[in-house]
Order: structure tokens, then C-alpha cells, then sequence
């Protein structure tokens, strides 16, 4: 008989509803304390699916993100779920390199065993744990729970400081809180006007786009992207506006643009007065930003950032406006200051907790909310609490049962944690989860130099990602759709994961291992594998937090109900913040000052000619595929992706390309002082002849990150990714590009 289950895409934060509809019946959601059952036997290898047609057929939902429609990856995303690369057992690498299957008990004694090994010679924090934006919320919780309690360690943080720590700080400081979009996706349908920086939804997040199309028809849509991408391309036939800045200066610009809006008087004055602090100081701030001077340091016609202008307070006054900001602006140096300035000027134009107006940020991670909201982060407690603040540890202290004194303080943002690795007084012992940080990381290879520095590492993955195949010890842990749980979308809202597939028998949740691993650890408090019980405690542990999940259940997210956080109990919810007041003490909004501190070079670099005859310098900026997603780890195994997408190409301008004697296709290195990446040449008038960009979701010799800096914020601890110095120019000899991992365990 066919059975179907009501879940959510397993990428990105949009989080798109998907039925999943299998011939043979849904295993039932396990028990707590239960052993997931095997699945039947499928012919090829013992305990992996085979290629071919998926197990589960995937169909849009009627929900209001994505209101039926899917992506290519949320398409094909049950794909892998009988991968025949499938880590089903836990895996040991020999002394001469090899990973060969172990029990589960001699892995957990192995994994215990490190622990006590690393605590016992080096202390308690040289034990590590790095997490990642796609964990639950349950195993996200639970995580650093069992990181502060069961290991005893200070030293944990996660992927999501890569994505949306700039934006958060921001948020942080301005609003006294950070909810991604503080209004429902749906309100944007009627807005006037939209200013989108930094942000290629039409790639990154599809179905998000018929979300803009009122505003298009309206002509009302403004991106700033250094690249005409797919979303700036909107912006054509009357659609709005693109500017194209130089990287690294869209604080200049938000400053120009706000400019405008104080000196032609386009201010909400009685907004100001009665919902912010701190505008005289903004206001003297910008003086020196009119638009002519602006247009010398970014590269933007004076007379497009005064109609930019304009028509954000125009549509401010008519149909509302929304300012939405994305990694391109944030992944910088000066991405808080950034963010901080597109909040100022939303400020300015009284939209933020308007009925029709407002300010957000576009989360990427499939929980990059709900995964930095409950104790991931290197400093925060579950509710969105500060590790610091007493009666935060106090609370939680309750909750879990043990004396505060035992909750560590804070430890270090993810740069810094990685770039401890091996070191003296650094981490020694990492355990890895939802993450592939050899990819991702910012100054690659010196991670990979890490991670082969540590006595032990260990990685929980379901396949043999760039970071598993560094590992120690890999465990196998299940895929999306074999388990329950919840998430949090891009707008704040908690949504319900639903188990549609019997995992493979030697699989585990997250959950299970913690659980077990305290148990090894004789750890205080409790660790539960059941979600829902996790659930409960999570609900418990974050009350009366900024991000207060006490008012939400199962039971109510089974019957469909929305459950926007904060959600005491008691309450119906928060689907638009800020309508009364901002979570300051004073109930008003902060507006902070903020100025240029760049130099017009990417940061750390020095200013030297080419290191080879022929190269140019020129600007790197990294992002995203349509195929692709995040590392590459799952979507390059998705055989209808990476046909269409198989390979990293460098987009650079024709003009660009034909002082350095590059065609269309052909090899190219692209290097700096960190490292060197070939892949082949892309031409396009897209992009500015000055810039070159370059996606990175591939790995060894096509990795973007390892040209990308360490360099952070010092705010957020966000690394800059959007703005690097490199010399491109025609490769010497020719070099198979196509390099992907395909080490599976023997």
C-alpha cells in the first residue's frame, strides 16, 4: 500500500514542503532506546542501495514559501537516500590510510577512549567540536549540551559562523535580537520596492523568487551584485535597479544611499522620535558620503543611489518597502558594520515593525536559524541566552540538572577553533558533525594541515565527505528523511521533519551516539535519543529566552499550525516582530555609527606584482550554484547535477580574459599566497573586468576556499570570503579539473 509523509527539503532555509510517497509502507518513527531496523537487502554491496530510481518520490507542497514548487536539488533530494556510497557502519582508518568497518561498540570505546586521553594530557578544552547549520534543533541543542557537559569543553562552534554571525551581530546590536526575516516570506508580496544586497535567490533559493515578482512588475526591485546574476537579471525590461559595486564596498554605498535620505529629507521623523536612539550620531556620520564621492569609491552612478533612494522611501509612504541582506555583503571583514548599515537606513525609512515594510536577512542553512539559536554558537546557551550572563547559567543549569559551575564559559568563534588545531594550548581532539570544513573553510589548506596535526578525529557523516576521509573514525548517521525532528526556517518558523524511510541498519541519529558517548563518559545530566523528548527539554531550556520555544510542541506543528519564536508558552506565536517594540531594555531600536576601515585591497594581503608572466590581479568573490549546495558533498553526487554543473569554472570578463590570452574553456590558475585552484575559464560580461568569481562547492584542486583568507570580523567572527586577492592567468599544463572523491568504505 503507498504511504506518503509531509516533510521539508532537506537544503537550503527556505525549507520548501515536499510530500515523499514510497510504494512499500513508512517504517514507523522509532521508540526511545530502540535500534533502527534494517531495511531490506538491495542487490549490489552488502548494507548500500544501488543506482537508479530513488526509494521515495518527491512531490511539491502548498506551503507559503514555496507554494508547491521545488528547486533541481529539492527535486532530486531523495536520490541519495540509496546511494551506493552510503556509509552504513562505522569506519576505522588504518596505518596505512585505509577506513575498514569496526563494531559500533569498539567505535564508541575508541571515541570515549580519545576523549578521556586528550583531557587527561592537554585538559578539557583540547577536546573539540565543530557543528553545523543542518542539524535539527534537537541535535543542535543536544550537541552542545553533551559538547559543555559530557566532554566537558568550552571549544565548540559551527559551520553557521561562516554564514550568519555578521548579520546576527548586527541584529544583535541594533534590534536586541536576531530572527532572520522578523516578518512571514508572503509579506513581500506586495512591497513597492525591494533592495536586495548581496543575495542571488534565483540560484540559491528558486522558489523564493515569485516571492519578488509583485515588486517586479512594480519595477520596484534593486540588487546590489558585483555580478549580473540570474537575480540582478530581474532587475531588466523595467523590472528595478542594479548597482554593481566594487567588492568590498557596499558599506560606502548604504552609507551614500542613507545620505540621501537625510539631506533630501526623506527621514520617517516621527518613527525616529518615538522607536530609535542614536540617529544624530548616524546623521553626522554620513555627511561625508554624497553621492558623487560614493560613486568614486564603489563604482555606482551618483544618480542611481540617489533613485535608490527615492524609491525606498517613496514606496515606504505607498505599498511598503524591505531591505534583504545576504552573504555577499556580510562574508567581509566589515560585515557587521555592513549589515549595521542597512539596518540604519531601514531605520531611517521607519520600516522595520512597519505593517508593510521591514529589514531582514536571508538565511542559507536548512537550520541556519534554529541551529544558532540553541547552543552551537561558542557563546550561547539554549534561547538564544549568553553564556555570560549569570542568570542564563543559571537557568539552564536547572534544566539540565547540574551545579552552574560546571557549564564551561565561552570558547572560540569557528576561525580561531580551527586555526587551534594541533596546536600546543589548541584543540586535540575534534569530533566533526553536519559539516565538511576541508571545503568550506576559508584558508583550506591550512584546516587540512590541521586536521592531519590531531591525535583524533572524528567524523559523523553519511558519506565519505573531504573531511571524512581525513578522519580517524567515521560514524554513520542517518539522512534526512529517515528521521524526526524539527527546524527553523528562514522566517523564524519551527517546522516538523518527518521519517519516511527505515534507515540501513548499521545508521545512527546524532542522538544515539551523544547518548551513548555520555554514557561511556559517565556525564552528568541526561541525554535522551528520542527527538521529542529532546523536544521537551529544549522547550524547558530556552523559556523565557529571546528565542522562546516554550509554547511549541509536536502536537501542534502535526496538526499544521505555524509556530513563529518567540512562542512562550501561553502565546500564539510572533510572526512579525517588532510591531510594538524592539527587545531593548528601552523597547527602541539602537542605531550604531558605523564608517569604512577597508583598505581598497583585500585585507592581510600584500600589494606585490604577480608572482608569473602573464598574470593579472585581480579580485575574488565565491558563492553558489543553481546544482549545487553548500560543499558539494551531497550534490555532487547526485548524478543530474553534477552533469549539469560537473566541474568549477572561473567566471571572468571577456575583456579581462583577452589581456591575459584566456579563451572560453580552457585551464587556468588562479592563486595567492595560500594557495593555487586550476579549473577552466568562464567568459562573461556579468561580471566586472576587474573581478572574477568563483564557486565553491568543489574540492582539491578546484577548492575556492583555498584562495579565501582567515580573516575575520571582530565583531562576529565572520571570515572574508567575498573579497581576495588573486593573480589568474593561462595554466602551464594541462590538469584533469574534474577531481571528485570517491573513496568509499572496503
Amino acid at each position: 500500500m503507498t504511504k506518503s509523509a509531509d516533510t521539508h527539503c532537506p537544503y537550503c532555509a527556505l525549507q520548501c514542503a515536499m510530500t515523499l510517497t514510497s510504494p512499500a509502507e513508512l517504517a514507523p518513527a522509532s521508540q526511545p532506546g530502540s535500534v533502527p531496523v534494517s531495511a531490506p537487502p538491495a542487490a549490489g554491496r552488502p548494507g548500500l542501495g544501488v543506482p537508479g530510481k530513488a526509494p521515495l518520490e518527491v512531490s511539491g507542497r502548498d506551503f507559503p514559501t514555496n507554494r508547491g514548487g521545488l528547486c533541481r536539488k529539492g527535486w532530486t533530494s531523495a536520490a541519495l537516500l540509496n546511494h551506493p556510497g552510503r556509509i552504513t557502519e562505522p569506519l576505522l582508518k588504518g596505518a596505512d590510510g585505509v577506513h575498514r568497518p569496526i563494531s559500533w561498540d569498539h567505535a564508541l570505546d575508541l571515541a570515549a577512549s580519545a576523549v578521556k586521553a586528550a583531557r587527561a594530557r592537554y585538559g578539557r578544552d583540547s577536546v573539540g567540536v565543530f557543528g553545523g547549520g543542518g542539524l535539527t534543533n534537537e541535535k543542535a541543542y543536544m550537541l552542545g549540551k553533551f559538547a559543555r557537559l559530557a566532554l566537558g569543553t568550552s571549544r565548540i562552534d559551527y559551520n553557521g559562523r561562516f554564514c550568519m554571525s555578521s548579520a546576527a551581530a548586527a541584529g544583535m546590536r541594533a534590534f536586541g535580537v536576531d530572527r532572520g526575516l522578523p516578518f512571514p516570506l508572503e509579506a513581500l508580496d506586495t512591497a513597492s520596492t525591494i533592495l536586495m544586497l548581496g543575495s542571488n535567490v534565483a540560484e540559491t533559493m528558486p522558489p523564493f523568487v515569485q516571492h519578488l515578482k509583485g515588486t517586479r512588475d512594480a519595477g520596484g526591485l534593486v540588487v546590489v551584485d558585483p555580478r549580473r546574476s540570474a537575480t540582478a537579471a530581474f532587475t531588466a525590461d523595467g523590472g528595478g535597479l542594479h548597482l554593481q559595486p566594487l567588492p568590498g564596498t557596499d558599506l560606502a554605498l548604504l552609507l551614500g544611499i542613507s545620505h540621501v535620505v537625510i539631506h533630501e529629507n526623506l527621514v520617517d521623523t516621527t518613527y525616529l522620535e518615538e522607536r530609535t536612539s542614536g540617529y544624530s550620531a548616524v546623521a553626522r556620520s554620513v555627511n561625508s558620503f554624497w553621492p558623487e564621492r560614493v560613486q568614486s569609491i564603489t563604482g555606482v552612478p551618483a544618480e542611481l543611489i540617489r533613485e535608490t533612494a527615492r524609491r525606498l522611501a517613496e514606496g515606504a509612504r505607498k505599498g511598503g518597502s524591505y531591505i534583504l541582506t545576504g552573504r555577499g555583503v556580510e562574508q567581509h571583514v566589515d560585515g557587521t558594520d555592513t549589515a549595521t548599515a542597512a539596518i540604519n537606513l531601514s531605520l531611517l525609512l521607519g520600516l522595520p515593525g512597519s505593517a508593510r515594510s521591514g529589514y531582514g536577512t536571508l538565511t542559507g542553512q536548512g537550520n541556519g536559524q534554529g541551529g544558532r539559536e540553541h547552543g552551537q554558537k561558542a557563546d550561547q546557551l539554549p534561547g538564544y541566552r549568553k553564556i555570560t550572563d549569570p542568570a542564563a547559567r543559571t537557568h539552564v543549569a536547572k534544566v539540565w540538572g547540574v551545579p552552574e559551575n560546571l557549564i564551561p564559559g565561552p570558547g572560540l568563534p569557528a576561525v580561531q577553533l580551527l586555526q587551534s588545531l594541533g596546536k600546543p594550548d589548541g584543540v586535540r581532539c575534534l569530533f566533526v558533525h553536519a559539516s565538511n570544513i576541508v571545503v568550506a573553510s576559508p584558508d583550506a589548506n591550512a584546516v587540512i594541515n590541521g586536521l592531519r596535526s590531531l591525535d583524533f578525529l572524528m567524523v559523523c557523516d553519511f558519506f565519505m565527505s573531504e573531511t571524512a576521509a581525513e578522519a580517524d573514525l567515521i560514524l554513520p548517521v542517518l539522512q534526512w528523511a529517515e528521521e524526526e525532528g524539527t527546524l527553523t526556517n528562514l522566517e523564524g518558523r519551527v517546522l516538523r521533519r518527518r521519517r519516511a524511510l527505515t534507515p540501513p541498519a548499521g545508521a545512527r541519529s546524532e542522538l544515539w551516539i551523544m547518548a551513548r558517548l555520555a554514557e561511556a563518559l559517565e556525564a552528568p545530566s541526561t541525554y535522551s535519543e528520542d527527538p521529542e523528548t529532546v523536544f521537551e527539554e529544549l522547550r524547558l531550556a530556552s523559556a523565557g529566552g529571546l528565542a522562546d520555544y516554550s509554547g511549541i510542541d509536536y502536537a501542534m506543528l502535526d496538526r499544521g499550525e505555524a509556530a513563529y519564536w518567540p512562542y512562550p508558552s501561553g502565546s500564539k506565536g510572533t510572526p512579525r516582530l517588532f510591531q510594538d517594540k524592539f527587545a531593548h531594555a528601552d523597547g527602541k531600536a539602537v542605531m550604531t555609527p558605523v564608517t569604512p576601515r577597508r583598505r581598497r585591497t583585500p585585507a592581510g594581503t600584500p600589494v606585490r606584482d604577480a608572482p608569473a608572466p602573464g598574470a593579472k590581479t585581480m579580485t575574488l568573490i565565491t558563492g553558489r550554484l543553481l546544482e549545487h549546495y553548500q560543499s558539494g558533498a551531497q550534490t555532487r553526487r547526485v548524478a543530474e547535477l553534477l552533469e549539469a554543473r560537473p566541474e568549477a569554472r572561473l567566471q571572468l570578463h571577456p575583456a579581462a580574459a583577452a589581456a591575459m590570452g584566456i579563451t572560453e574553456g580552457v585551464l587556468v590558475s588562479v592563486a595567492n599566497e595560500r594557495g593555487e585552484v586550476l579549473c577552466r575559464a568562464e567568459l562573461s560580461t556579468a561580471i566586472r573586468p576587474d573581478t572574477v568569481f568563483l564557486p565553491f562547492h568543489f574540492p582539491e584542486l578546484e577548492s575556492a576556499n583555498r584562495l579565501t583568507e582567515a580573516a575575520t570580523d571582530p565583531i562576529s567572527g565572520m571570515p572574508e570570503f567575498k573579497f581576495n586577492k588573486v593573480w589568474v592567468r593561462l595554466a602551464a599544463t594541462p590538469v584533469s579539473t574534474n577531481v571528485l572523491q570517491t573513496t568509499e568504505a572496503s
